[in-house]
This record gives structure tokens, sequence and C-alpha cells, in this order.
């Protein structure tokens, strides 16, 4: 989470596809079943994508490759049209791009399988025929997602292309490619912010917090707040199903984040896998 090139890498390179255990989710990549049943999370997962392709050559001016990062999202996110699918009109949103193959080799085949459709439907391959390796929940779910999946996907890569000021809109809070474009372009090229935290902080939270959150997951949060607070609010984004995926389990949104005290940090309520977050200010400033 800290790392946003490493994250960017892990979704767009070959994941691996193994689990030595039940609760080893490694064949699963940077995603959860929420993320693929539920779509939540992916508004951080197409930033992170975006960002990676507008800002790729520092020497160009990402204003003149909107259109290019655009692109990639589409890539990315492309899903064959149905054998029997009438063809598309010229005013209608589509949602496979075979076409940029040649420009996207690594994001999307010639027959318009991107990136994500690939990976999710090798989940499922994966748990279908690894079910001593994958739990019972994972192992229910594989034949629905590979049944059900493009499907969902189809309609959720036609919203992602609605113009944000579209009067034909019903749901107020859908997630558009150009929600994700306005956010790449403030929040600019990927970082690294793994940093160090001072040692008075790090013990600080060795006294607080409680013994079944492993310090690692609260070392990150700190981190991940001092990395990403604007100036003008004392409140980070906290993209909750997105660091479930990073540590490879639902135990961070379920049982971890939970039990953290407000000495240490204060939380609003989560809605959609994501939330709001801010450090008590004692934990930072105290001397």
């Amino acid at each position: 989470m800290l790392n946003e090139i490493e994250e960017f890498r892990a979704y767009t390179e070959l994941p691996i596809y193994r689990a030595t255990s039940k609760r080893d989710t490694t064949y699963m990549g940077r995603f959860t079943l929420d993320m693929i049943l539920n779509f939540n999370g992916l508004a951080r997962v197409l930033t992170i994508l975006a960002r990676g392709y507008l800002f790729a050559d520092p020497d160009e001016n990402p204003r003149d490759k909107i259109d290019y990062a655009r692109q990639a999202l589409c890539a990315w996110c492309s899903v064959p049209d149905k054998k029997k699918a009438s063809p598309k009109e010229d005013w209608q949103f589509k949602s496979d791009f075979k076409e940029l193959h040649g420009e996207f080799p690594e994001l999307v085949d010639e027959n318009g399988v991107g990136w994500f459709c690939r990976h999710v439907h090798n989940i499922a391959r994966f748990m279908k025929n690894n079910p001593d390796s994958v739990s019972k929940t994972a192992y229910d779910k594989a034949d629905i997602i590979d049944k059900e999946f493009d499907a969902a996907w189809r309609k959720k890569v036609v919203q992602f292309q609605v113009p944000i000021f579209s009067q034909g809109t019903s749901g107020a809070w859908i997630l558009r490619f150009d929600d994700v474009l306005a956010d790449v372009l403030e929040l600019g090229s990927l970082r690294n912010n793994s940093i160090d935290l001072p040692d008075g902080v790090l013990k600080r939270i060795e006294e607080l917090r409680p013994v079944k959150v492993p310090l690692e997951v609260i070392r990150i949060l700190v981190a991940y707040y001092l990395a990403n607070k604007q100036e003008d609010s004392e409140w980070v984004v906290l993209p909750v199903t997105n660091f479930d995926a990073f540590f490879g389990s639902t135990m961070f949104s379920k049982k971890w984040l939970p039990t953290i005290p407000e000495s240490i940090i204060l939380r609003k309520k989560e809605r959609l896998g994501v939330a709001r977050y801010r450090l008590n200010p004692a934990l930072v400033n105290e001397k």
C-alpha cells in the first residue's frame, strides 16, 4: 500500500497462482472476493493504473496523454462480447476493446480478454482445480464467478464510460473513468511512500496496540496516513478493501481495524469498502 510502483506491477504483470494452505491467498494477487463479486476497491486500482500510464514518461505533458491513459483503462477492463451479441452502434459504449491489443498487449489480448477478466477466470479455475488449497467460501464461489462475472463486468465497464454530466445517469455514486482521470492529474506520478517511523512513535504504537493486532499492520496504517495527508484536512481516505487485498486476508477489515483504539487512530464509518481516518495527534506529537 505504500509502494505504489510495486502495486502498479501487481495489476499489470502475470500473477502467481499458488496456495500453500487454505489461508494462503497468493493466487488472488492484490484482489479479494469482494472486489471480484461486488467490484469494491476498484477506484484505487484504476487510479494506480492510470497514473502508471499517464506519467510513464516524465518528459511528456500528462494532459496530452489523457486519451492514452483512458485507452489503457479500457484495455485493462476489456471483456469479450457475447458470441451472439449485436454489433454496437457508434453512439453506444462498448466493453470489448480487442483493437487495443497492439497498443497494450500486456493489458488485453487479441480476443478482447482484458487483464482483469483473465485474472478473475484464472482465479476461479485455480479454486476449482485446488479444493484442498482454498477456503470453502472461495471454492463455493468459483462456479458463480465463472458463470456470472462476464455479464456483470460488461455492465460495469459500460458504466465506467458514462460522462460525468450525463443526464441519463441514475446512480449517484457510480465510478467513472472521468473521475479516475481527474484524480490522477491531481495525484501525479506513482511514488514509493515507504518510510521509517521514528523510534518514539513505534514505541508508542507497541504500548497502545491490542495484542491480536500485528505491529506491522498499525505501522503501515500510520505510514500511509502520513504519506497521504493533505494540508487542508486532518482526514485521509482509507481504502479498506485494498488493504484487505494487500494483507491477503479480510482479517484486516473484520478483526484488526475495528479493534485499533482511538489512542492510535480515529475512524469514520466504512461505506463500500472505503472509510476515512486520522491519527490521534498524541501518537506522533508526544515527545
